[in-house]
């Protein structure tokens, strides 16, 4: 009989019920959650923790980049970051190269930072639209 993890069901249920833009919020912090855990890997000389972790990463920018539409100009340019944040990935793998991992990482956050704030912004406009009910 399986147990119910009250965590992952709540996991579960925060992606099911999210927006488009708390989705790739989504994506983002889990990006840098395994960038950070690839470098503390590379400290500790564990290499398969490394390559899992960075793999992973990996994913999730490879996620973002078949999520782009293609007829805003914006999504060409994300397209080309995100392809070139997996190349750097595989180089920091290769090479155990943090700063591979960390010119990445800085990347990524800024891109979840401005996204967070998009997102903001929306909320405000679409609270200020409905006459203040949300």
């Amino acid at each position: 009989m399986a147990i119910n993890n009250p965590y992952a069901s709540y996991q579960q249920n925060s992606v099911n019920t999210a927006s488009p833009g708390d989705l790739t919020l989504m994506l983002y912090n889990g990006c840098l959650k395994f960038l950070v855990a690839s470098k503390v890997a590379i400290k500790n000389k564990n290499v398969s923790e490394k390559n899992i972790n960075i793999q992973k990463a990996q994913k999730i920018l490879r996620e973002l980049l078949i999520t782009l539409d293609p007829n805003y100009e914006i999504s060409k340019n994300l397209a080309a970051l995100y392809d070139y944040f997996i190349r750097r990935l595989v180089d920091g793998n290769i090479n155990n190269d943090i700063n591979a991992i960390e010119e990445v990482e800085e990347f990524v956050t800024e891109l979840r930072d401005t996204w967070k704030e998009v997102i903001k912004i929306n909320r405000q406009i679409q609270h200020a639209n409905s006459g203040g009910v949300v």
